[in-house]
């Protein structure tokens, strides 16, 4: 059976992948190379994601988009740690800035373009109101309590937390985390399940145990890959910056935009199917963990390593967070939608992305 075979390209590029990984410490990463593991790295998330896509539809509803947005969390959680190690006093906000673009990317810009495109296809859309509301809600208290609140204690110097203070907000975002999860796939979990029970993919053939336990495998040798390669090409990607003249914030976009890339095109791709729902489990499900997983890990590091860690945001930052919020509210709050929606999304993403640019 075709369902039953593996795509070729799901394997080799992480094999080429590794390839470079291998040749890079005696060449060097540059020229050649470097376009050789840019090309790599890409293919290889879009593996990745391949992968946790193929055990999600195995594992089911809701249990299919935690699974692919703990994936896509933890290449990002690697990178920000990898590179915090490789320069600690350098990259003291990097997780501050890639944890802000990953919630500006997914809740405007990909939110944005699942609202537009779902609407512009299907007119009106249609979603679990509880189960957005419940993602929102913690939501909410993960974004003020990790990337506000740093800026208002008075215990540290400049927009961070004393030791205490980190190893108190690192339990706070599991404990929220945790709470979510359970929520999401044991309490409640008719929450975020499709309104439509002949949503198409009900009606597509599961792949097998043996070949879900195929791509799990692979999905790890593909994370591994892919953490390599984006750490061994982060000193050309922040040379790059420097050359535009553009604020050192950019690199945490750019890492969250290539990590989220592919997560946006599968959420694309249900809205536009008319499963929204599947689309907001991904893009909630998966700016929840950025935040509930990220946090702990790059504290840890932080304390264990003694390196200061930078997570209060500017205050232009923290107006366009607070605007973030009340729209996802507001948005999210009907369980239905229209492209306009995706259009007042979509607007803020780009003056998020041009204040980062020209402060």
């Amino acid at each position: 059976m075709a369902a039953e075979q593996t795509p070729w390209w799901t394997w080799v590029s992480p094999a080429v992948a590794w390839a470079i990984l291998l040749v890079a410490p005696f060449t060097g990463v540059g020229g050649l190379v470097a376009a050789a593991a840019g090309v790599a790295l890409i293919a290889t998330v879009f593996a990745a994601v391949h992968h946790a896509e193929v055990v999600a539809h195995r594992t089911g509803e809701p249990f299919g988009t935690l699974v692919l947005a703990v994936a896509i969390t933890v290449i990002e959680v690697a990178l920000i740690v990898s590179v915090m190690i490789s320069a600690p006093a350098e990259k003291a906000g990097l997780a501050r800035d890639t944890v802000f673009a990953a919630v500006m990317i997914v809740m405007n810009g990909i939110v944005g373009l699942c609202l537009l495109s779902g609407g512009m296809r299907h007119h009106e859309q249609g979603f679990q109101l509880h189960g957005a509301s419940a993602a929102l809600a913690v939501l909410a208290a993960l974004t003020v309590l990790t990337l506000v609140v740093p800026n208002v204690v008075a215990t540290a110097a400049g927009p961070m937390f004393s030791t205490p203070q980190l190893v108190f907000a690192g339990i706070v975002s599991l404990a929220l985390y945790g709470s979510f999860i359970f929520v999401q796939t044991v309490r409640h979990r008719d929450y975020f399940l499709p309104l439509e029970a002949d949503d198409e993919d009900t009606h597509a053939s599961l792949p097998s145990n043996r070949m879900a336990a195929t791509s799990a495998a692979l999905l790890l040798v593909a994370l591994v890959a892919v953490v390599g390669l984006a750490k061994s090409l982060t000193p050309t990607v922040e040379a790059g910056i420097s050359w535009l003249g553009v604020p050192k914030a950019v690199v945490g976009i750019v890492i969250a935009g290539v990590v989220l890339l592919p997560e946006c095109l599968a959420a694309l791709r249900a809205a536009q199917a008319n499963r929204l729902q599947t689309s907001l489990n991904l893009a909630l499900g998966s700016v929840l963990a950025a935040i509930g997983l990220t946090i702990p890990t790059v504290a840890l590091v932080s304390i264990v390593i003694g390196q200061p860690l930078v997570l209060g945001l500017d205050e232009k930052d923290q107006v366009l967070l607070v605007l973030t919020l009340i729209l996802s509210v507001i948005t999210l709050g009907t369980g239905r939608t229209t492209v306009l929606q995706g259009i007042v999304h979509l607007v803020v993403f780009a003056v998020f992305l041009f204040f980062a640019v020209a402060p």
